[in-house]
């Protein structure tokens, strides 16, 4: 399999999974305080959003290098 395949195929399946989802969610730790016995921990939730054009965009580049590329 040559790059150009491969990276059309990874392309395809991020394009994909960026259209159907609109991106991720990760959580971040803020503060964290230990006060003897008690430890205190302060997270927050973040979210990432991948707009539908540029999930749509990698897609037709994935689907375009694979079929463009030539098998050796």
């Amino acid at each position: 399999m040559n790059t150009a395949r491969l990276i059309g195929i990874l392309l395809i399946i991020a394009g994909g999974l960026a259209a159907a989802y609109g991106g991720f969610s990760y959580t971040k730790q803020t503060h964290a305080a230990t006060i003897g016995p008690i430890h205190l921990q302060m997270t927050e939730q973040e979210r990432v959003n991948i707009p539908l054009w540029m999930g749509l965009g990698a897609l037709g580049v994935g689907v375009l290098l694979v079929a463009t590329s030539r098998k050796t």
